[in-house]
């Protein structure tokens, strides 16, 4: 079999991106979906592994010393699980051959700083909190970067070392044998999660973890016209990235409390007000609840039972143009008294008699009457 070096063309000091972008290349050239030449399947295979063993640091090395008798049963064909290989060429394929979101520096990449994990935050505020917005203090814990190590978790003066069980490569490779083929099954390295790399002498202040956690206080902006399930996001106030990585970010989900007599449908708030079965029929103004306080509420003449009236710019302001406001829709309830006073009810049976001397039909003009006055159909 040819030189695994001279297969994918390149040189025996060559660095792993060179090597992956030489890989990649080659596999474009011979993927047998792509060429239809006589060989062109048996070529690729050959690419896929040799670029298998030279993507390893350990099989590398003794590819190296020993050539292809060093590597044993320690690789077998490419395959589904070389995770190194063929993972890289779907991905490239799919992602129109080489286009972004390549393999994110391999497994090299995960030995350096990495972003630290979002945070989620649920707060409850109140109903005139969420339609004006406020400063809100809240305390959240969260990991922050060891400042006596840096984030390294090693101890002022040392540092990691490289990883004895993986070699330095954070994957620890298996060749299984089955009746369909060997297949090689790549896992995180149990000793060093994956880095690569362990910490001989720790920290002591964090324990070698890089981290440790701290409880902040944070004042966030709670902007005007927030409702249940807003989101808001704070920069950099997420957990802090292992190894020095930069920190994630904290996403605040807000609930807003309900209000005992004033609803929200959108940007319009929703309220009632009873007025008297004599308020509504010679009209009145009167003082009603809003979010700015009460409110003067002119109830015109013969208003209506059930008649929608409407505060203009007393309801919602509009998430991110505060300026624009909505309004509040008050719905009259006409109350009706269940038992009269003597003297109310001489007055009314006064005003009976004078419209029922104006009609014909005594009865009948009595009964529309007493519809009339008290909101009955």
């Amino acid at each position: 079999m040819a030189d695994f070096y001279d297969l994918l063309g390149v040189g025996r000091d060559v660095d792993a991106d060179t090597l992956k972008r030489a890989y990649r290349s080659k596999a474009r050239k011979f993927h047998p979906d792509i060429n239809k030449e006589p060989g062109a399947e048996d070529r690729f295979k050959e690419i896929g592994r040799a670029y298998e063993v030279l993507s390893d640091p350990q099989t590398r090395a003794r590819y190296d010393q020993f050539g292809e008798a060093g590597l044993g049963g320690a690789a077998g064909a490419p395959d589904m699980g070389d995770v190194g290989g063929f993972a890289d060429l779907f991905e490239t394929f799919f992602q129109g051959f080489g286009g972004p979101g390549g393999a994110a520096g391999g497994r090299s990449g995960r030995r350096g700083p990495q972003q630290g994990d979002d945070l989620r935050y649920d707060l409850t505020i109140d109903f005139e909190q969420a339609v004006f917005g406020e400063e809100q203090e809240i305390k959240i814990p969260h990991l922050e970067t060891c400042d006596v190590c840096g984030g390294s978790g090693a101890k002022p003066g040392s540092g990691p070392t490289t990883c004895g069980t993986c070699g330095g490569a954070g994957q620890v490779r298996r060749a299984t044998r089955t009746p369909f083929g060997s297949f090689t099954q790549v896992a995180e390295c149990p000793n060093c999660g994956g880095t690569g790399q362990v910490i001989a002498d720790p920290c002591n202040a964090c324990g070698g973890q890089g981290v440790h956690q701290v409880r902040k206080k944070l004042r966030i902006n709670i902007p005007a016209g927030v409702d249940t399930g807003t989101r808001l996001r704070v920069s950099g106030e997420g957990n802090a990235g292992p190894r020095g990585g930069p920190s994630g970010d904290l996403y605040v989900f807000l609930t807003i409390k309900s209000h005992p007599r004033l609803r929200r449908d959108g940007l319009t708030i929703l309220s009632t007000v009873n007025v008297s079965y004599l308020q509504a029929i010679l009209g009145d103004t009167i003082e009603v609840e809003t979010v700015d306080g009460d409110t003067a509420l002119e109830i015109p003449p013969g208003t209506q039972p059930g008649t929608v009236l409407t505060l203009a710019n007393r309801g919602i302001p509009k998430l991110g143009n505060p300026v624009a406001r909505g309004d509040q829709k008050v719905q009259v309830k006409v109350q009706l008294p269940t038992r009269l006073l003597d003297a109310e009810r001489t007055l009314l049976e006064e005003l009976v008699g004078h419209y029922s001397a104006r009609g014909k039909q005594h009865h009948h003009h009595n009964s529309g009457l007493f519809a009339r006055l008290f909101g009955q159909k």
